[in-house]
């Protein structure tokens, strides 16, 4: 395989998969908690080893999360596996240990005035908030992973200069994050944008600690991956059959699907530990329970080949 022609890519791939929450959050129909349980458990069975399963937020302001805490009560949990959830805040956090969390998310922005909208506070207020999560999840042996929102485009601010996201992922990192991940939160990121980004950020966090969470609204998440696959990244955020889409970006449509990325990982002879046929058909059953058509081509394709 011509390889040396895409320069140096990694020999595995951690995925992070992220449906159960950032894909579901945003469903306006309610999923029932049985849904999420059994979504979570097939993705088990697919073989990914970490699944983001809920998130301990106000059901206020995200109703589909209200069930945060049966959802991680009512797991069947694998070995090898970890269950991330979201928690904003040391509220939440506690209600996640409560739950059996093992390891949480905090997520900030590097754009001011997403920050603003989407949390309600500034950049650095929002850091603040995160001190005593973070204190907190230290005394209870809780693992934490940093977000960071808007890296290559806010909906608000437009293009957003990558000293501003190495800032963020800089702090989070600095205060205790084990790994950030790096959020084209509205995907109006191309690969040459994505690799001035993950050049500044990894001046400050080593490479080894980033990961990519890319959203596909121009069709450009793959290209953004492989291009900061070059680079060194070795985790990528993503959400099988692309479920999920920012509720503030218009015509966001959703994280790249985990079928299309392990399709190209497969392509390149990358390991994910991923079994893309077990994959196909939790994609194909998770659309059906939601009610919407998958956004992964691969399992378009796969599908229409198995019947």
């Amino acid at each position: 395989m011509p390889r040396r022609t895409l320069g140096t890519l990694p020999n595995k791939v951690k995925i992070v998969e992220v449906g159960p929450r950032d894909g579901l959050q945003n469903e306006k129909a309610m999923v029932s908690t049985a849904t999420k349980i059994e979504l979570i458990r097939r993705l088990g069975e697919a073989g990914l080893s970490v699944i983001e399963a809920t998130a301990f937020v106000s059901p206020k302001w995200v109703p589909q999360m209200g069930d945060a805490s049966d959802v991680m009560t009512g797991i069947e949990r694998r070995d090898g596996v970890s269950y991330p959830v979201l928690t904003p805040n040391i509220k939440g956090l506690e209600a996640a240990i409560a739950a059996g969390a093992t390891e949480v998310a905090i997520f900030g922005s590097a754009s001011e005035s997403f920050s603003q909208k989407n949390i309600n506070c500034s950049i650095e207020d929002s850091l603040k908030r995160f001190r005593p999560v973070m204190t907190s999840a230290r005394k209870n042996n809780i693992a934490v992973r940093g977000y960071v929102s808007c890296v290559l485009g806010c909906p608000y601010e437009g293009d957003i200069a990558p000293d501003k996201v190495a800032r963020v992922a800089r702090e989070l990192f600095e205060m205790g994050c084990y790994e950030v991940s790096l959020g084209d939160t509205i995907g109006t990121g191309t690969p040459i944008k994505a690799q001035n980004m993950i050049a500044a950020v990894s001046e400050h966090v080593p490479v080894e600690k980033l990961a990519a969470h890319f959203h596909d609204t121009y069709g450009q998440a793959l290209a953004n991956l492989l291009a900061v696959m070059q680079m060194g990244i070795a985790t990528i955020d993503s959400s099988v059959a692309g479920l999920g889409g920012c509720p503030y970006a218009q015509g966001a449509s959703g994280n790249v699907a985990t079928e299309d990325v392990v399709y190209m990982l497969n392509g390149l002879g990358i390991d994910s530990g991923v079994n893309l046929e077990k994959l196909v058909e939790t994609g194909h059953w998770i659309c059906s329970r939601v009610g919407r058509p998958s956004a992964s081509k691969a399992q378009l394709a796969i599908a229409a080949h198995m019947m």
